[in-house]
């Protein structure tokens, strides 16, 4: 099959490579791209935003599944103008977009389906943050209803900070603080049938020891060794199916990709937000175990046919992600400075370690930083230390004036079986 995917990111670095794995896949177009992805993909320039280009680039292309891999995007309905046009595409409606694309919305459809989940209140005046503020207490949770890129959630216990964030947000979605480590568990769904992934942790604060301000995610890590084994049937049970049956309940259903982040509390599993699509930075160690090939999994739940598919098979090997960030991330990034060592990481740690592009853009024979986070260095390994190991190693060989990573990314579970630092944190 051709497949077209639209989206910048390591996400879909990682959702293009897999898919050039994919025996049959025959085309692989992705746009706007990055310049790892053009390693892998064709490269086409479009507004990403914009349904009717993306239908038409689609169409064009002769393209036999579009996968989109962005929120926005989603929540802008360009999912809808490409099924309009006709074409099998792997991401859910506008409408069912809304569980990412608004907070007060997602809290609404947990309770319809009695989703355990934070208590909350919806705010749209500073009187009423004030008042919610005031009775959970601290740690304060303020979220931003609305799409924030990954940084639209502060957890405080500063008053006058929580209430500083409510203020700038038109409408805030203030809650419980969830004690306890924090899973992100992917499943893929045509709107009925829902096959949940292998679970991830990743880390949203910038520094070590989660310390610093949230970010849209510094590295990740599967699987987690001091999970339940029965963790992902129970969110299946619980959060995932219930959630999916609410959303066709309401003439809305849900296809493509759902996201819960999950606090495991004391007192069972809660959930923190869904988002409508791959995760990123998990996406890039999911997938790096999934031995299912991706493509056919991706165009049954586009077409409705998931029940049909043969059980998903996995590699016991364990991932490890580590995100690579510009300089002064993430405030305003630094962008322009080239990026080296990329090829002595593919000639002396392949294939067990590998740099999947975010923020990346070739200049001439060079490729610069062009965003906030620039690389996923992503490596697999008997275990997490093995892999943890090798990922380090990699990132040892890039070179990016003024960049940042965190050193820490799975070493606790790696060593000691113990789930990462607990606390709610921003979306992914």
């Amino acid at each position: 099959m051709k497949v077209l995917v639209i989206g910048t990111g390591a996400r879909e670095h990682a959702l293009c490579r897999s898919l050039s794995l994919d025996p049959d896949v025959t085309a692989l177009h992705c746009a706007p791209g990055n310049a790892g992805i053009a390693e892998v993909a064709e490269l086409h320039q479009v507004d990403a935003l914009d349904g009717k280009a993306v239908a038409a680039l689609a169409g064009r292309l002769e393209a036999d599944l579009v996968v989109v891999g962005p929120e926005a995007p989603l929540v802008a309905g360009v999912a809808d103008a490409v099924r309009e046009a006709g074409i099998p595409v792997f991401g859910p409606s506008g409408q069912a977009a809304q569980l990412e694309g608004s907070k007060a919305f997602a809290k609404d459809v947990m309770a319809e389906a009695g989703v355990p989940t934070a208590r909350s209140y919806v705010c749209t005046t500073a009187e009423e943050a004030a008042e919610a503020l005031d009775a959970f207490g601290a740690p304060y949770v303020v979220k931003d209803d609305g799409l924030a890129a990954g940084k639209g959630v502060v957890v405080t216990d500063d008053l006058e900070a929580a209430k500083a964030h409510a203020a700038g947000c038109e409408r805030v979605v203030i809650e419980e603080f969830l004690d306890g480590p924090e899973v992100s568990l992917f499943a893929i769904t045509d709107g009925r049938t829902v096959v949940p992934l292998q679970p991830a942790q990743d880390f949203k604060r910038a520094l070590d020891g989660d310390q610093g301000p949230n970010t849209g995610g510094m590295g990740a890590y599967s699987p987690l060794p001091w999970a339940d084994p029965k963790l992902v049937e129970e969110v299946l049970e619980t959060v995932l199916q219930p959630t999916v049956d609410e959303l066709r309940r309401r003439g809305t259903p849900f296809s493509g990709l759902l996201y819960a982040g999950l606090a495991i509390t004391s007192r069972g599993v809660r959930v923190i937000e869904f988002n409508a699509r791959f995760g990123d930075p998990e996406t890039q160690v999911v997938l790096a175990r999934l031995k299912t090939p991706l493509a056919g999994v991706l165009l049954a739940a586009a077409k409705g046919t998931l029940d049909d598919l043969e059980p998903l098979r996995w590699s016991e090997d364990a991932a490890v992600t580590v995100v690579i960030a510009s300089h002064n991330y993430p405030g305003t990034p630094r962008t322009g400075d080239p990026i080296t060592g990329l090829d002595e990481v593919a000639a002396e740690d392949a294939p067990h370690a590998y740099v999947l592009h975010a923020g990346t853009k070739r200049d001439g024979d060079a490729i610069v930083s062009a965003g906030g986070r620039v690389l996923s260095v992503t490596a697999t390994g008997e275990d997490l230390a093995a892999a943890r190991e090798r990922a380090y190693r990699a990132v040892a060989r890039v070179r990016l004036d003024g960049s940042q990573h965190r050193t820490d990314i799975a070493a606790k579970a790696a060593g000691a079986n113990q789930a990462e630092p607990a606390g709610e944190s921003a979306e992914a």
